[in-house]
């Protein structure tokens, strides 16, 4: 009874997905833009033209196109409007604090950014949004014809119908400082094809892609010259980049057949690094709070590593991740990923630290994360939580409003939910404090301290396994999440954390590949 009771909510839930999905994307299969183009430094010429391309874009498709140059527009009512903003050629300091809020928060519920050109000249004194375009304008040399070197790998559909080089005519913009780290490069421009002021670096990105902050960022450096608005190939660009920023398009996918291996080469290409609060007690680090508890206060942020607690090493020609868990911290893959298979393989190492010096040695591996960086304990995003802890190793975690569906019982004497195979599908929040958020594995199956284990997470349709050195150590269900308007939506796929969380720890071997269902060799262990 209690496995037909299973199948049958399985498949209500993937009848009510299939729903839920059809029917957003019914009400959204289309971007809602607003196009904004306020100046309060240089302003280009060109903005005319370029607003002309938008709306001949608008009359083409039935996109929702809207126009301003009004930052009161900048409110968390009106933005709730669009699902992308586009900042064409804006320059210099165009809000005041609650504008700024606002798109802050609208970025943090999921919706896009593509900037055009001087929108890297926008905001300079705002760190935020600094991070968020991923530069800051410095200067140019004359407009004038240059090579520029497409990244065809990732078949992002801004790019996607470029050829490997292209030459354009543009002002070829320098920024203040290398792009950041947590981009992706579309397009770099060959500074020898060209004369005058230069980055004079190995590679000078003009045109990227990220997530930042829960939203999905879009940029490009081209766009000075009332030509570029009329150039097929920069229209494409632009509009690529919008069906991206609004998730209507996707880059490149895994493939089904072959591994992908996400520690070879420079792990940057893949990962970003976000550090939490540093706690009290952490020494030779400038400006720590005598009274953190290593949750409340101001995280180091992306990328800001200074006492490399996760870092790189090579041993027998294998590339190892060290984590040294001094502070609370994740490494984030720069990319979302959904129906996948993930391998790795890790070991505890011997440095444990505050506040965990009496508790468990404990990391994590944290998968469909999305939302801003610092929602759980200002240091992890929102996420379904594979936990890695000496004892619990597959036990599950709901972080910042998740929910999810495990077969499980509470054994007597117990006061928690264990999973269960065939059990009784009982609800996990981290959405309602009336409902755990937390399931214990249904047994054990870790190695001897020191020793590698191999986890695997299966991740299709809503459904997920914790795999530990080859079996089911749990199933789980109808994966979802409360979204910013308190709507209960389903949640495949996102973006992968690994935890630095007070203990030393060893990765190694992470891969990853797509799925197109439940593996057979796994599935028969349900």
């Amino acid at each position: 009874m209690k496995i037909f009771l299973k199948k049958i909510k399985k498949q209500l839930f993937v009848i009510l997905c299939a729903f839920f999905f059809l029917s957003g994307f019914s009400q959204q299969n289309e971007p809602k833009v607003l196009v904004f183009s306020k100046t309060t430094g240089f302003r280009h010429k060109s903005i005319p033209a370029g607003i002309n391309y938008f709306v001949n874009l608008k009359k083409e498709t039935n996109w929702i196109i809207d126009f301003s140059e009004d930052a009161n527009d900048f409110s968390i009512d009106n933005l709730s409007n669009y699902n992308v903003v586009v900042f064409l050629n804006t320059t210099g300091n165009l809000f005041d604090e609650n504008q700024k809020k606002a798109f802050q928060k609208y970025i943090a519920n999921g919706n896009g950014f593509v900037g055009i050109h001087a929108a890297s000249n926008t905001e300079e004194q705002w760190p935020w949004f600094t991070n968020m375009v991923g530069a800051t304008f410095k200067n140019h040399p004359k407009v004038q014809p240059a090579k520029v070197i497409i990244n065809k790998e990732t078949n992002h559909p801004a790019v996607s119908h470029l050829q490997k080089e292209e030459v354009f005519k543009d002002e070829w913009y320098n920024f203040q400082k290398p792009v950041a780290k947590h981009v992706n490069v579309l397009v770099s421009v060959d500074e020898t094809s060209y004369k005058g002021k230069k980055m004079n670096t190995k590679e000078h990105p003009i045109t990227w892609f990220h997530h930042y902050d829960g939203g999905r960022i879009f940029y490009t450096g081209l766009g000075h010259t009332n030509e570029s608005y009329e150039d097929i190939r920069f229209k494409k660009m632009i509009k690529g980049g919008i069906l991206w920023a609004t998730n209507l398009k996707q880059i490149k996918k895994l493939s089904a057949n072959k591994w992908t291996h996400l520690f070879e080469g420079d792990y940057t290409k893949n990962w970003d690094v976000f550090i939490g609060v540093p706690h009290k007690t952490i020494k030779n680090l400038e400006n720590i709070n005598s009274e953190s508890d290593g949750k409340k206060g101001i995280p180091l942020g992306l990328n800001n590593d200074p006492k490399n607690v996760f870092n790189f090493t090579s041993e027998n020609n294998e590339n190892i991740l060290h984590i040294s868990g001094e502070i609370y911290g994740a490494l984030i893959s720069k990319q979302e990923y959904e129906n996948y298979h993930l391998k790795l393989q890790f070991k505890w190492g011997e440095e444990v630290w505050e506040p965990r010096l009496l508790r468990e040695r404990d990391s994590g591996l944290l998968y469909h994360s999305f939302g801003p960086y610092r929602t759980f304990w200002n240091v992890w995003m929102s996420s379904q939580e594979f936990q890695i802890q000496e004892g619990d190793l597959g036990d599950y975690y709901g972080l910042g409003g998740t929910l999810i569906e495990i077969p499980s019982e509470k054994r007597t004497g117990e006061k928690e939910f264990s999973y269960v195979k065939n059990g009784m599908l009982h609800p996990f929040s981290s959405a309602d404090k009336k409902i755990p958020n937390h399931a214990n594995k249904g047994f054990d199956n870790e190695k001897p301290h020191g020793e590698w284990n191999t986890l695997e997470l299966i991740c299709f349709e809503g459904t997920s396994m914790h795999i530990v050195n080859g079996k089911v150590v749990m199933a789980l269900y109808n994966s979802k999440y409360k979204n910013a308007n308190g709507k209960i939506m389903p949640l495949t796929k996102g973006r992968i954390q690994i935890q630095s969380e007070a203990a030393e720890v060893f990765y190694k071997n992470i891969q990853i590949k797509s799925i197109k269902k439940l593996p057979r060799k796994f599935k028969r262990q349900l």
